[in-house]
């Protein structure tokens, strides 16, 4: 079974091209074609399965049309519309590990900031808007707290452990005693 932990989101289906089975892939890195893989996975209710790629050739610089082996009808394509695209970490080179994290890498991670100490673990992101948020429950109470570089100060990748600078004022932790 595949695991969040041994993939990479980059990116997520958009819809059909043509008849002949082609599903539009909206990528936010390029990995899948800098790397050999025969394949991607696609996350169904919950369950990363993977699917493998025939051919795919790039529309634009944000688009690739993709077409799986035995799929090669528009409405088999549509069945793709939608979902969220991953590559294995393991065929990644260290220098894309390095370069081309994305902001769902950090679901898993525990949110220590540099004054408050441990907030709790991100469970999600919300890339619903142009301003990425980190979505974490801290006392039973649902927080939001901006996913932007620079208030990143440091990350243990094998503690998974973001450390972050969170602006004063974010953060109404005078109740708080013990979060996680």
């Amino acid at each position: 079974m595949i695991r969040k932990d041994d993939v990479v989101k980059i990116g997520y289906f958009a819809k059909p091209h043509g008849i002949k089975g082609e599903v539009a892939l909206n990528f936010t890195n390029d990995i899948f074609d800098r790397t050999d893989c025969s394949y991607l996975i696609a996350e169904l209710e919950g369950i990363l399965v993977p699917f493998f790629v025939e051919e795919y050739r790039f529309k634009s610089d944000t688009t690739a049309l993709i077409r799986f082996e035995n799929v090669t009808t528009e409405e088999g394509a549509r069945e793709f519309t939608g979902l969220q695209v991953y590559f294995p970490k393991e065929l990644l080179q260290a220098e894309d590990l390095e370069e081309d994290y994305t902001w769902n890498y950090y679901v898993g991670f525990k949110l220590v900031d540099d004054v408050h100490g441990e907030i709790g673990v991100i469970e999600s992101v919300d890339e619903s808007t142009i301003n990425i948020l980190f979505q974490l429950t801290a006392n039973g109470e649902e927080l939001l707290i901006p996913a932007a570089e620079e208030l990143i100060t440091e990350i243990n990748h094998d503690q998974k452990l973001l450390y972050m600078q969170i602006p004063e004022g974010l953060l109404n932790l005078e109740d708080v005693t013990e979060i996680c």
